[in-house]
């Protein structure tokens, strides 16, 4: 009698004959994809088909993580609101004090008689490169004698000084750093007003000299230029104390200071316009014509001297 097995158990074409036949079709399908692009409307199907379920698998994720933002950004907003709070008051107040002092100096102003300190006016210039010189710190930005740049005048930026213009040429000029080794700049300290002269060291720091040991000056104190060199306008920004060493066997202290101003990253600066000269009394004028020979007078005191009264 013949035995027969169920159809479930019938052997089919071998394994190795059916990887053949499913990697030929694999790589037919490929190639044809890629020359006529026909299985792009079944991508498209079955993209349609599974994004729902996409969507919907990701869906518990989503609402996880919108609830922890939610929570998180209140916390924030809560802290936000109570220091907005906190700085509208604490500026209300500045802002009272502010308006009380400048209409007290007013007053004073009118009372002196004393003439309102002028404002700082100039150009903005671009920097161009920093001159490929290793023993010094200068850059040259693009305004010239076309623009009315003339050596001398202070350079700034929106902090503090940056330098001061030494050579003009036509379209550019060339600006000497702060931070340079033979740049020197009059300051004082903003917290006593004591007087001093700030010198570049060339690594980009700068040095108060000349100052004794028990001289009033400590870390952290601001340092503005004082204006007595005619050049800078008193009361712009130079530099900040960051350390104070005395020493008993030395005289005078050695003070670094840190400048505020983007020395060694800056993009746009502003050329200040030169400073008018004084106008001298007369009577100062005649005692500096004086006090110089006849053939040797100079132009400055030519200019402001005045005629007498008879």
């Amino acid at each position: 009698m013949d035995y027969q097995p169920p159809p479930f158990f019938k052997r089919g074409p071998a394994p190795l004959a059916q990887l053949s036949f499913y990697a030929a079709l694999s790589l037919a399908l490929i190639f044809i994809d890629s020359r006529f692009q026909t299985l792009e409307i079944l991508r498209q199907g079955v993209s349609l088909i599974t994004h729902p379920i996409q969507r919907v698998v990701q869906k518990p994720v989503e609402m996880l993580q919108n609830a922890a933002g939610y929570l998180s950004g209140m916390d924030s907003l809560r802290e936000q609101n109570s220091r907005l709070e906190r700085t509208h008051v604490e500026n209300a107040t500045t802002l009272l004090r502010a308006q009380h002092l400048e209409a007290e100096n007013e007053r004073l102003r009118q009372l002196l008689e004393v003439k309102e300190s002028k404002k700082a006016q100039g150009r903005v210039a671009q920097l161009l490169y920093t001159v490929r010189d290793p023993y010094s710190r200068r850059i040259v930005v693009d305004k010239g004698q076309q623009d009315n740049i003339v050596p001398g005048q202070p350079v700034v930026d929106e902090k503090g000084v940056i330098g001061q213009v030494t050579r003009v040429f036509p379209y550019v000029s060339e600006v000497t750093l702060i931070t340079d080794k033979d740049q020197v700049v009059p300051v004082q300290i903003l917290r006593n007003g004591l007087r001093s002269v700030v010198f570049g060291v060339g690594n980009g720091r700068l040095e108060l000299r000349f100052l004794p040991n028990n001289a009033d000056v400590e870390k952290g104190d601001l340092i503005v230029t004082s204006g007595l060199d005619g050049i800078f306008l008193p009361g712009l920004a130079v530099a900040r104390v960051v350390s104070v060493e005395r020493d008993a066997s030395y005289s005078f202290a050695r003070i670094h200071c840190e400048p505020l101003a983007g020395v060694e990253n800056f993009g746009l600066v502003m050329v200040l316009d030169p400073r008018e000269p004084l106008d001298l009394p007369g009577e100062l004028t005649e005692k500096a014509s004086k006090s110089k020979p006849a053939d040797g007078r100079g132009k400055a005191a030519a200019r402001n001297e005045r005629p007498r009264k008879e």
